[in-house]
């Protein structure tokens, strides 16, 4: 989906049910493309925050009942209205690719959920607003999901994002495992800086098991997208273990033998 923790994963894969195809890939259009003025070529932080200014205005004009001029707004106002999508999510999406432009490190672990909770978790509510549903249970367990997604992102990316000029490890946790920002810029790993993987992977691992009971209350294909998506998750986190944290000298990805695994797991997922 939309945001950079769906690129590892199937985004409205032939899986999906053909009708929920065309509104997905709308709100990916919407939310791939103001990621990129976030985050992309050489925009200074200016021009990027007024570029996300006009994408909020033609979000207002939609939620007045309007439809505007450009394309992509036009289709994402016929998809919000034909299924009634809220649009304060997309806002949220909105306000997190403005914060990537201003703000560059978390102080601590609940401010960094803070953050998945507006880059993350919308688009997994979203997505069950479309099959309709929205039960507590059912938003509080795709959060899981979602904000797990989007840490297994951050850690795959320490290098990326440095050079970036961004950190999302929380200081709280590089003070409470010595390691200041040198090291990060070094790529040099090391003892404490697998400490700090490991314990950044056991707790988004037990996220992404907190919100796994999804998988059984959705409906047919969209049950097996999403044990995908969460099988995905667990095996690069696994992948990050294997190479103790060592994501400098290449990023951890899924490759072809890592999605047999994936599949076998989301087949015996469908067994329990």
């Amino acid at each position: 989906m939309p945001v950079k923790h769906y690129e590892n994963f199937p985004v409205a894969s032939l899986l999906l049910p053909a009708r929920l195809r065309r509104p997905i890939e709308a709100i990916y259009r919407f939310a791939r493309s103001a990621d990129d003025l976030a985050d992309e070529g050489e925009a200074t932080d200016d021009v990027r925050l007024q570029a996300l200014h006009d994408y909020r205005r033609h979000l207002d004009e939609i939620e007045r009942g309007r439809r505007p001029a450009p394309e992509l707004f036009a289709d994402l106002a016929r998809v919000i209205d034909e299924w009634r999508l809220p649009v304060a999510l997309l806002r949220d999406l909105l306000d997190a690719f403005a914060q990537d432009v201003v703000q560059k490190r978390y102080a601590d672990y609940g401010q960094l959920l803070d953050y998945c909770r507006r880059s993350a978790n919308p688009v997994g509510r979203l997505l069950l607003h479309l099959v309709g549903r929205t039960g507590d249970d059912d938003l509080r367990r795709s959060d899981c999901i979602c904000t797990a997604l989007q840490l297994i992102n951050f850690w795959q990316d320490v290098a990326i994002d440095w050079q970036k000029g961004r950190v999302y490890l929380p200081q709280t946790d590089l003070q409470r495992f010595h390691i200041d920002e040198a090291a990060i810029a070094a790529g040099t790993g090391g003892d404490a800086w697998s400490a700090l993987l490991d314990f950044q992977i056991e707790r988004t691992r037990r996220l992404m098991y907190a919100g796994a009971p999804l998988v059984f209350v959705l409906p047919g294909r969209l049950g097996w997208e999403i044990r995908l998506t969460v099988q995905g998750g667990l095996r690069i986190l696994e992948r990050i273990q294997r190479v103790r944290g060592d994501v400098f000298r290449q990023r951890p990805t899924l490759a072809a033998a890592d999605w047999l695994t994936v599949v076998g797991r989301a087949f015996r997922m469908s067994l329990v």
